[in-house]
């Protein structure tokens, strides 16, 4: 319904600058287009000068200026404007690339392990599986990977040593196998002694593999950061009291492991 010569109402104005009624609304409520005179019907009407300023509102959001800054370019004098492009430009380049880093960081997610681990943590995780290593023991291990690394990452590359060193030792690959399984043996089985007692001999037989940089200095929670890594999983009691006997030895041995 037109009723004034040379103007239209919001829809068609809408319409016109290709752009929905409430986006012509919200436009209004952020002071980028006044509020037309109304009709004797009590309609709006837009006329010219209303839909040029409509369009230029929607091409300078649509080229990705901030509402907040819209009405002030439109204001400008040409110096003015086209500094202002700049730097929008400028921000909006450095948009496209951090969203083109998201993008990549989701397409990584289809491969959990080649985005939270390294191509050396990853080898050490497909040899588990070749060892034939129970797909149980190899999640719980790469779980592990990913905590060390975030939370011990000067370390992080000496554990991956010591691992692929063991790994090279068919004794202790047979030992932690073993171990793996005996999480079914009731917790007081004499077994377990005798199981933590051969798996600290073979540490200890490696000792180098075993130790830390001589310039590492310890940090206050070093304690809660091992506890976090080397007892995570640790929710089945005869594992957690194969893991306290191997601790214990090694401590008697004079290795410094935490008391947890």
């Amino acid at each position: 319904m037109t009723s004034s010569t040379g103007s239209v109402t919001i829809g068609q104005a809408a319409a016109f600058a290709g752009v929905t009624v409430k986006t012509v609304r919200h436009y209004h409520q952020h002071g980028l287009l006044d509020e037309p005179r109304r009709d004797s019907s009590g309609y709006r009407r837009y006329r010219s000068a209303d839909l040029l300023r409509l369009v230029q509102v929607r091409t300078l959001a649509g080229a990705g200026v901030p509402l907040a800054e819209v009405g002030p370019l439109l204001n400008a004098d040409a110096e003015q404007f086209a500094a202002t492009l700049t730097d929008v430009e400028r921000r909006l380049t450095e948009r496209i690339a951090d969203l083109a880093a998201r993008r990549d960081t989701l397409r990584q997610l289809t491969d959990g392990d080649r985005l939270l681990l390294p191509g050396r943590a990853r080898a050490i995780l497909d040899r588990l599986t070749e060892l034939g290593f129970d797909p149980g023991y190899v999640a719980g291990q790469r779980e592990a990977l990913v905590l060390a690394r975030a939370m011990a990452p000067e370390l992080f590359g000496i554990f991956l040593t010591q691992l692929e060193h063991r790994l090279d030792d068919p004794g202790f690959v047979e030992l932690t196998q073993r171990a793996w399984e005996a999480r079914s043996w009731p917790p007081d089985d004499p077994r377990i002694g005798e199981l933590a007692s051969a798996l600290a001999g073979n540490l200890l037989a490696n000792r180098e593999h075993l130790a830390v940089p001589t310039d590492f200095r310890p940090g206050s929670d070093d304690v809660t950061r091992y506890g976090l890594i080397n007892h995570h999983r640790e929710d089945q009691p005869t594992w957690a009291r194969l893991n306290a006997l191997v601790e214990a030895e090694l401590r008697a041995a004079g290795l410094p492991i935490p008391y947890q």
